[in-house]
């Protein structure tokens, strides 16, 4: 196994020695990640930023702690352990003054804390994480002492903690993450280019079929509409393999792929979704494996960041958008999908501070900048464009994955998806 990806190499030492507990930091300005979406000749709308990525919105930062530990029969406190946390901090960590925000969720079979205060004042105050679905009160929690540490003013905050179900390949009910996971991922945040697909809280997701997990993307808006920055980060465990569209097509189903399956048969043997027994993988074609969840379900986390100055009215707009971008690449959201997007904007400081304000509250009423809403139509169009590019990039970084009980994940097959959009003379290259 050969990568430049940094990530290519956590995972082969993890399974040869069973346990990997590893910060997975951002790249330096030179460091080389492993071939993205637009790297394949996938076609998209809209010009990125510099890094495709939401820290190309100014001051945001991202880190990661990723958790791989174990393998073979799920025993559930023991592991194996395929999860981890994503941490996003709206002006980095020197700087934690409020965002105006808005939320909004396309299917609500998931959580995100914090939200009802968003909802209510408009106002993010702590940073965002995203990790399992049993691991959010931890996350949220320790993200409560992390403010503490940094010595953030107010009396009480809502930590925003989001999730999505990494079964069967994580010992979810395990509760794996602690509280210094998330102290590393906060601790490790930085701009400039992110490590995708197998990372931080997105480490043991499965999308549209295939392995799936972390991705990014951003759109710069023409000088004429602005010239603002609109970054996405997704957390990609939602949809299936049939309903996957890329760049308008349903490539996997012009793709050769097998029937979900495990590394190892176990004794009793594990069941596929239809209650049949799952089949030892071809070794042939592991890696094309279709995915374990053929229903329709999983859940995905989409957060917008932008440097417009939008109200609080305007950003809930923009986080209804994501639902079209997810729209493109297939997503119904179905009823057992968790789709829940947020929103903020780095524009305006000083606007509110909320629970965070300090006394003796004699300051003057905020001057607040905000664009008119016929102005938002090139707005909309970044955030669907950065979501489908985002949930693809995830698809394209993500590296196949054998988890809880041999179940194989199998990374989307980048000759075969190739070989799709060639076909249909859509390929960039």
């Amino acid at each position: 196994m050969h990568s430049k990806h940094p990530l290519a190499f956590v995972f082969l030492l993890s399974s040869l020695v069973g346990s990997s507990r590893v910060p997975a930091q951002n790249l330096s300005a030179t460091g080389s990640p492993g071939p993205r979406a637009r790297d394949l000749g996938v076609p998209f709308d809209g010009y990125p930023g510099p890094f495709n990525a939401i820290t190309d919105v100014a001051g945001v930062e991202v880190g990661f702690k990723t958790l791989i530990a174990g393998e073979g029969k799920l025993l559930v406190g023991k592991g194996p352990v395929r999860t981890g946390v994503t941490a996003i901090l709206p002006r980095g960590k020197r700087n934690m003054k409020s965002v105006l925000a808005g939320y909004f969720a396309g299917n609500g079979n998931g959580d995100m804390t914090g939200t009802h205060w968003v909802e209510e004042s408009g106002v993010l105050e702590t940073p965002i994480l995203i990790t399992n679905t049993g691991s959010v009160g931890m996350v949220r929690d320790a993200a409560v002492a992390w403010i503490v540490r940094q010595k953030h003013h107010g009396e009480f905050w809502y930590p925003v903690t989001a999730e999505t179900a990494d079964w069967p390949l994580n010992d979810i009910k395990g509760q794996h993450v602690t509280a210094q996971d998330a102290w590393d991922a906060l601790d490790s945040a930085s701009g400039g280019p992110l490590v995708e697909g197998n990372v931080g809280g997105g480490t043991g997701m499965v999308c549209n079929g295939f392995k799936g997990g972390t991705g990014t993307s951003s759109r710069k808006l023409e000088a004429s509409a602005g010239g603002y920055m609109v970054g996405v980060l997704v957390q990609c465990n939602y949809g299936n393999s049939s309903g996957l569209r890329i760049a308008g097509i349903h490539v996997a189903r012009e793709m050769k792929l097998q029937k979900p399956c495990v590394e190892k048969k176990l004794d009793p043997p594990i069941l596929d979704w239809d209650g049949t027994p799952a089949p030892v993988c071809d070794a042939k074609v592991a890696t094309t494996a279709d995915g374990v969840r053929a229903p329709e379900t999983g859940s995905i986390i989409v957060v917008v960041a932008t440097d417009a100055p939008l109200t609080p009215d305007q950003l809930k707009r923009l986080a209804r958008r994501v639902s079209v971008g997810l729209g493109r690449v297939g997503a119904i959201e179905g009823d057992g999908s968790g789709d829940i997007f947020l929103a903020f904007s780095t524009a305006n400081p000083d606007a509110d501070e909320g629970n965070s304000s300090e006394p003796p509250f004699t300051q003057a009423n905020a001057k607040i900048e905000r664009m008119q809403s016929w102005k938002l139509n090139p707005v909309f169009s970044a955030v669907i464009q950065a979501t489908e590019e985002s949930v693809i990039n995830a698809m394209i970084a993500a590296k196949t994955m054998t988890g809880a009980d041999y179940w194989v994940v199998p990374a989307l097959p980048h000759d075969q998806l190739q070989q799709v959009l060639r076909k249909h003379g859509l390929l960039k290259q």
